[in-house]
Parts: structure tokens; C-alpha cells; sequence
């Protein structure tokens, strides 16, 4: 069912608040992915981001979708078809790098609430102006992290960012102290060796570890 642009920006933002980490996952063997979804759930991280970058993200999106208490999103959206093969797999989420008005018509009309991506002060305000005041800030750290972020602060105090790309364990409290900053998309807790080799105890651990930043803002 179609979606407003402030309709689907709202459900997005619901997403957004579940935990101060989302999980953006680089799934390379689908048959991993029901097992992770369940270790970052258990861990306190219920909000999934699986980026269409590899062969098996569709399949490992479907995996996900039947685990409970999960909300897996697809992640890297290039294009319209790329948002209507997420829709399809059972994403209720989409994640895009930056944001065209391709991508941001077709994930309305398929009703997939969008965080679209924005680095300057002009891409915000074209999203602003569109109904988005939620937006993914990427690359975070390449793009002048937490200073930039404080910055755009005052000028567009209507919007909220997720920052995503170099957010690590080591600067994840910094960003998530900013007022902006919703919550923030990181990697590290799911390495590739651990899924690899299904040690799903050492992602909750992690998971956990993540979910216990939103207590310290």
C-alpha cells in the first residue's frame, strides 16, 4: 500500500527508536542469516539492515523476515527495482547511500518507509522539503562525523540523523550523544569470522554490548 512521503518518514522513525544500533549486515551465505537475526535480537538489537551487496542479501532478507521480534530492512537501495525486490523478499525497511527522486517515488508508491541518505546541507533540505526530517548521514566519519553533525545542528534542528560508515564501538556514544542523531548504523557487531563461523553467543554478546550505548545518552 502506498505510502505519503511524512507517512512512511514516521514509521521509519519508529524503527529507527527501537535500539541506538542498527546492524548493517554484508550477508554472504543466506543459510547464516536466520541464525544471526536471532543472535542480534537476542542481543537487544531487533532493527536489521542487510545490504543488497552480495547474491545471497535477497534470500538472506527472507530468512530473516520469519524471526521474531527482528524488523529486517534492505540496505544499499540503488534503484526503483531495487526497492521493489526488497518489498518483495519482506523487508519492512529501506536504507539508501544517497537519494534520487527514482528511489524516493518508488519506495512510497510500495509503501517501504525509507531512510535516505544525505551528506550536505542542501540534500537535507531537499528531503525536508519532501516530507524526510529522518535521514541517514553517510559517510558519517568521511563526511566530518560528530563536528559536522553538531554543525548541521542549529541550521536544520528539524532533522534527525542515523549516521552510518566508520561509526564503530570506539565513537558510536559520541555520535549517539548528539541531540540529531537518532541512532547509528555499525558493522562491528557482526564480524565476518563470527558469522562465519556461527558463533551466534559472541554476536549477542556484542548486540548486547550495542543496545546498552542508548542507556548512557
Amino acid at each position: 500500500m502506498a505510502m505519503t512521503a511524512k507517512e512512511a518518514c514516521a514509521r521509519t522513525r519508529e524503527i529507527a527508536a527501537l535500539a541506538p544500533i542498527v546492524p548493517v549486515l554484508v550477508i554472504e551465505d543466506a543459510a547464516r542469516a536466520e541464525g544471526l537475526a536471532a543472535a542480534l535480537v537476542a542481543g537487544g538489537l531487533p532493527a536489521l539492515e542487510v545490504t543488497l551487496r552480495t547474491p545471497a542479501a535477497l534470500d538472506a532478507i527472507r530468512a530473516m523476515a520469519g524471526v521474531a521480534g527482528g524488523v529486517v530492512g534492505a540496505g544499499t537501495l540503488m534503484s526503483p527495482a531495487d526497492v521493489r525486490a526488497a518489498k518483495a523478499a519482506g523487508a519492512r525497511f529501506g536504507v539508501s547511500p544517497g537519494s534520487t527522486d527514482a528511489i524516493l517515488d518508488a519506495a512510497e508508491a510500495e509503501g517501504l518507509p525509507l531512510l535516505p541518505g544525505a551528506a550536505t546541507a542542501t540534500e537535507a533540505m531537499r528531503l525536508l522539503e519532501r516530507g524526510y526530517d529522518l535521514m541517514k548521514f553517510f559517510p558519517a566519519e568521511a563526511s566530518g562525523g560528530v563536528a559536522a553533525l553538531k554543525a548541521l545542528a542549529s541550521p536544520l534542528s528539524a532533522v534527525s540523523f542515523c549516521p552510518t560508515g566508520g561509526v564503530s564501538v570506539a565513537n558510536a556514544a559520541e555520535y549517539l550523544s548528539l541531540p540529531n542523531v537518532l541512532c547509528a548504523g555499525g558493522s562491528w557487531v557482526a564480524p565476518a569470522k563470527l558469522v562465519a563461523a556461527a558463533d551466534w553467543d559472541g554476536i549477542t554478546a556484542l548486540a548486547r554490548e550495542a543496545a546498552a550505548l542508548g542507556t548512557r545518552r
